[in-house]
């Protein structure tokens, strides 16, 4: 393949110390970048290159979410038909009947739905956490296959859970255990042990996932976990109630803390438990709109960053914007420390050093997440030109107060073109769109005819 030239744009190189190239350009071939510099000089150097216009964008790393719920999808619209005035009325009477309605079809659609929103955002890398216990079995691979087709690098994981049983929690520890043995020696599409929340999860259950891990580690490398961690005061409550130990205790006790541990939320872990996940050098998720969606508590980042925790950024199913997540991680520790001077340390961190440094855990691509030579071709362009001076100083306000409103123009994928001047180049939208309206009101209908959940636990 010829080289292909990302040009007339402001690079901003990401990785873990981000720098900016005014007038800048990115070429790549096949699916390497190639040279990262001034364009001028990479036009004399690759005169043959296809051009891609930035428009004078920006030219970013594509972004990585390290949280999402692509089965979440169907959700929008929906009305529950019940009140729900804390968090476990939400699980109980929204999330946990919605994963219970979907069918093989859904988990598709539902899929093709989220990742068309990824691409249209320059999301390139995304954690995905799955549930959908009508169709357990290879669901998976279901979402997998999208994602491959669509151009994405994915991390997957099933939901294990107690709460509709023992028995369909082994099966979920079954479906991660085939798949990440199926994906071992993927490059682009993984597997992770897809852990609940600690409440809904019984001393077997995390015994045999920890057991199951330590049987597909390769040398003192486990595959990992993925897991709801002390989203809402309830998860620490109920398990000190049914356990005697708090959630982040109950992963330390069974082995399930380490370096390829992934804690979505955090919100109420206590200085001592920071420093525990700081100490095993698992990874934080925050997901700010998430949590003040639910009304969960706010998870301060900079004081779990100055704690020695590594805190990525995700969207928890809210969206599949990154730009936007970041936007509210920042205004809502300005407003929760009432000091419109905090907020530029700690926080820059999240969207390109630290979501690289996590998603390079899980893959083989020593340079994932920043434009340099010899990483992968993962490029977002957002259509936002900077009207005033940009620099390695300053790119962090211009992506808050600047190209966090602005749309994405051209999303490429491991160096195929995803998106190119607002139009999808392999998902058909307009098919995925029309599948969906025609599908809801089945979803929709059987959503209605389930129950609650089984009790709070259902153990």
């Amino acid at each position: 393949m010829s080289e292909i030239m990302m040009c007339n744009g402001v690079v901003i190189t990401g990785g873990i110390k981000p720098k900016v190239i005014n007038d800048g350009a990115v070429v790549w071939s096949n699916d390497r970048i190639k040279a990262v510099g001034e364009l001028n000089a990479l036009a004399k150097q690759y005169p043959h290159a296809k051009k891609i216009d930035a428009k004078g964008g920006m030219i970013l790393p594509g972004f990585v979410n390290l949280h999402h719920h692509f089965y979440s999808a169907f959700a929008r619209g929906l009305n529950p038909g019940k009140n729900m005035k804390n968090f476990t009325e939400v699980l109980d009477r929204l999330w946990w009947r919605l994963d219970r309605a979907l069918h093989d079809n859904a988990v598709k659609l539902s899929a093709e739905l989220t990742l068309a929103d990824c691409i249209r955002h320059g999301c390139t890398t995304f954690f995905d956490h799955h549930a959908s216990p009508a169709c357990l079995k290879g669901s998976l691979d279901r979402i997998a296959e999208v994602s491959e087709s669509a151009g994405l690098r994915a991390l997957l994981c099933y939901e294990v859970t107690d709460r509709n049983g023992h028995k369909e929690a082994l099966a979920g520890i079954e479906e991660n255990v085939r798949f990440m043995m199926t994906r071992k020696k993927s490059t682009r599409i993984r597997g992770t042990m897809g852990l609940h929340a600690s409440f809904t999860l019984r001393d077997e259950t995390l015994q045999l996932a920890a057991k199951k891990l330590e049987e597909l580690a390769e040398g003192n490398e486990s595959p990992g976990c993925h897991i709801h961690m002390a989203e809402d005061l309830a998860d620490v409550k109920e398990s000190l109630k049914m356990f005697g130990a708090t959630p982040i205790d109950r992963l330390k006790q069974f082995g399930l803390l380490g370096k390829r541990t992934l804690l979505a939320h955090g919100v109420h872990l206590s200085s001592e438990q920071l420093k525990l996940a700081a100490d095993h050098d698992a990874t934080i998720i925050h997901n700010p709109e998430s949590n003040a969606n639910n009304g969960v508590g706010r998870f301060d980042p900079v004081r779990a960053i100055d704690a020695g925790v590594l805190v990525g950024l995700g969207t928890d199913g809210m969206s599949s914007s990154m730009l936007r997540s970041l936007r509210a991680a920042f205004l809502m520790h300005r407003a929760a420390l009432k000091d419109p001077s905090v907020g530029f340390t700690g926080l820059p961190d999240l969207m390109f050093k630290n979501a690289a440094l996590t998603a390079r855990r899980f893959f083989p691509e020593p340079q994932l997440g920043e434009l340099a030579p010899g990483a992968p071709a993962d490029i977002a362009v957002i259509d936002c030109s900077p009207p005033t001076t940009i620099s390695d100083e300053n790119w962090f306000g211009h992506i808050l107060y600047g190209a966090s409103e602005y749309p994405v123009r051209h999303t490429i994928g491991n160096g195929r073109i995803l998106f190119e001047n607002f139009e999808f180049k392999t998902i058909d939208s307009e098919r995925i769109t029309h599948e969906a309206h025609t599908l809801a009101p089945d979803i929709w209908k059987r959503f209605q005819e389930t129950s609650d959940g089984t009790p709070l636990l259902g153990l």
